[in-house]
């Protein structure tokens, strides 16, 4: 009720003031008008220099801006996630990775370099395993057919320097990947140079 009144209050004093204002001047909407429209210009005014100032900042920022950083110039951290889904790929890049891979074994083999054919076979099972990750349902197959049966038998046969066994287990490897392709209904992957080129050995040096 305090509140009330003292608002009441000040309402008629405001009004009181208008009165007196019109018996002084004789003219209180045109005094009036003239004031309100001198504040509303005065505003417009402020507000153009603060957006004039803003703009002029958001200028150099964009100047200095690094054209570069694709990713820290993404305007929030989803929009970053998602680039970077989008330039990591799906299972197509691991595999093509793979397929390199198994061509530097199959010359690793031939010069009897069983260190480079076990680096490559390691590097190989990995770059499958962080394909699956982005493409879950190539797992079942890749893990059966490749990760728990192929890797470790493969891997022993190299580490052992036996020319004989790890020319076998290669072949073995290389049939496995073949039969993958089929369970996953690509099979026109094992229609390329890369399998017809691992059928046989390589020379030595080749």
């Amino acid at each position: 009720m305090a509140s009330v009144n003292l608002r009441e209050a000040a309402e008629r004093l405001m009004a009181g003031g208008e009165k007196a204002e019109a018996i002084n001047t004789g003219h209180p909407s045109k005094e009036r008008k003239r004031r309100m429209k001198k504040t509303k210009w005065m505003a417009a005014a402020t507000a153009a220099l603060v957006m004039a100032a803003l703009g002029g900042a958001y200028a150099q920022q964009q100047a200095q801006r690094n054209v570069n950083d694709w990713l820290l110039n993404a305007p929030d951290d989803t929009t970053r996630f998602q680039l970077l889904q989008r330039y990591l790929r799906g299972f197509d890049q691991p595999m093509w990775e793979v397929g390199e891979r198994f061509r530097m074994i199959h010359q690793a083999l031939a010069d009897e370099n069983w260190e480079l054919a076990v680096y490559h076979w390691e590097k190989t099972r990995d770059t499958i395993v962080n394909g699956y990750l982005k493409r879950p349902l190539r797992q079942p197959n890749s893990q059966a057919m490749f990760v728990d049966n192929i890797f470790q038998p493969t891997l022993a046969a190299f580490r052992a320097g036996n020319s004989a066994k790890a020319w076998e287990a290669f072949q073995t490897a290389r049939a496995a990947c073949m039969s993958c392709h089929e369970a996953e209904r690509v099979t026109y992957m094992n229609n390329q140079a890369l399998f017809r080129l691992t059928e046989q050995p390589a020379r030595p040096g080749g």
